[in-house]
């Protein structure tokens, strides 16, 4: 489709009313981008009208972002995953950045949010917006920290100055902590890691510093007008999101919850477009009440979860557990999962990092949409049962979610190309394969 072409016929015909896709679809219009993300998706347009229309799906494209291709998140949809790329104060290197950005959409990462905080952020920004296919999300209160001394000096008019600046740039989701209200912070100081979210340490901070209510939920109509000019969808942040198994499900979380349930209804109210995020580290067993909660609190909004990381003791493996998590999210009602890395808790990912972690959520995402029976997300599966009965590596490598490993540990004992039409394995080798045994035997049943 041609979004720069969709942009102007939105802007042309919007009048009155902002061009936002929810405010289109109330108004019972299927645009070029329903149109477009439903048929990816093997949808009917008219269902996925009515699904923005009652803020159980949103398209998170930014009129300011026509390179972006848009697409769908909401639990009737195919789950996504977002990849978090970005500087950091100690490493800084836009090159790196758009690096990274290429691996996540590469190995199949749906949204990528640019979490920089060192550098010049602007710039990162620019350079991540125009090169990338797929829709982008930032935390604006990291630049509008970066551009102050002392986080004690962030003001209500900065906050929203970073924000228009961002939307007029092209960022299509914004992660506002705006839901941790000064009368939660102390249900926190109970816990056992208090605030991980870095948006919320701040804005607790600005708020026990100031003494004052939080300016994102004082100033929230103002944050709302600018998103609905630009149609930039939000993404309430969870400030209060567990840090460890200890801290889930506990009340500051949930308090924070009803907040998102306010907030979304208010945004929706405005033609924004909203998705809710939610907790990090979650046992198992608590996973489908979480899912539950949240869609009976917040009307059902597309749910956004980090993980769920299901233990505290795997540093490194931590894209696994968040896998685990993310698979029993997804199957009760996740819309979108923010993948983990092997880096999580340790350090800046890098491309590798990036790798292992988009793949890890695909598998998850991918898992629970094959168990919920949406539609065409098993037939990937069945190609590629097909192709290893029938030994077709090639066409085996390209239906993988991550081709070039599956290639390289296949040729890591076999790699001559004489090999890529042999009918085994090095794992069991021709006289062991059940496989081509099962063959054989086919032959002798006629």
């Amino acid at each position: 489709m041609n979004r720069q072409e969709s942009i102007k016929n939105h802007l042309s015909n919007a009048g009155d009313r902002p061009p936002t896709q929810l405010r289109y679809a109330l108004d019972g219009v299927i645009t070029p981008e329903i149109e477009y993300a439903a048929r990816k998706e093997n949808l009917d347009p008219e269902f996925v009208r009515s699904e923005i229309a009652c803020g159980r799906m949103i398209i998170p494209v930014n009129i300011k972002h026509p390179e972006a291709y848009p697409f769908l998140i909401g639990r009737n949809a195919l789950c996504k995953v977002n990849a978090n790329i970005g500087s950091s104060q100690v490493v800084a290197d836009p090159e790196h950045e758009i690096r990274k950005l290429d691996v996540a959409i590469k190995y199949g990462a749906d949204t990528v949010m640019d979490l920089s905080t060192g550098g010049d952020i602007t710039a990162i920004r620019e350079a991540i917006l125009r090169h990338s296919s797929v829709p982008i999300g930032t935390v604006p209160v990291y630049e509008a920290i970066a551009r102050v001394d002392d986080p004690s000096k962030l003001s209500a008019n900065l906050l929203l100055e970073v924000i228009e600046e961002q939307a007029e740039q092209g960022v299509d989701y914004m992660t506002v902590h705006a839901s941790i209200l000064k009368r939660l912070i102390p249900l926190a100081a109970k816990r056992v890691t208090g605030i991980v979210s870095r948006g919320g340490s701040l804005m607790a901070q600005w708020m026990l510093e100031h003494d004052e209510e939080n300016p994102l939920y004082t100033h929230y109509d103002k944050l709302l007008d600018i998103c609905a000019k630009y149609d930039v969808s939000l993404s309430l942040g969870d400030a209060l999101r567990p840090g460890c198994l200890a801290d889930a499900s506990d009340e500051a979380q949930f308090a924070e919850l009803e907040v998102h349930g306010e907030l979304g209804r208010r945004a929706r109210e405005a033609n924004v477009q909203v998705m809710i995020e939610g907790p990090g580290h979650i046992p198992l067993h608590e996973i489908e009440m979480n899912m539950k909660k949240e869609q009976e609190i917040c009307d059902d909004a597309p749910f956004y979860v980090l993980g769920p990381v299901v233990t505290d003791i795997a540093p490194g493996y931590d894209h696994i557990t968040s896998a685990i998590g993310g698979t029993l999210a997804a199957y009760h009602g996740a819309a979108m999962l923010c993948y983990v890395t092997p880096k999580e808790h340790l350090g800046l990912p890098d491309e590798d990092d990036v790798r292992a972690g988009v793949i890890a959520s695909k598998i998850a995402g991918h898992a629970a949409d094959v168990a919920l029976g949406k539609p065409g997300a098993r037939d990937r599966d069945d190609a590629m049962a097909r192709a290893r009965f029938a030994f077709d590596w090639a066409t085996q490598f390209e239906l993988a979610l991550d081709g070039d490993r599956a290639r390289e540990m296949h040729d890591e004992t076999l790699p001559d190309v004489a090999y890529k039409s042999a009918e085994y394995c090095s794992m069991c080798g021709e006289k062991f394969c059940a496989m081509r045994i099962s063959r054989n035997l086919r032959e002798l049943a006629k």
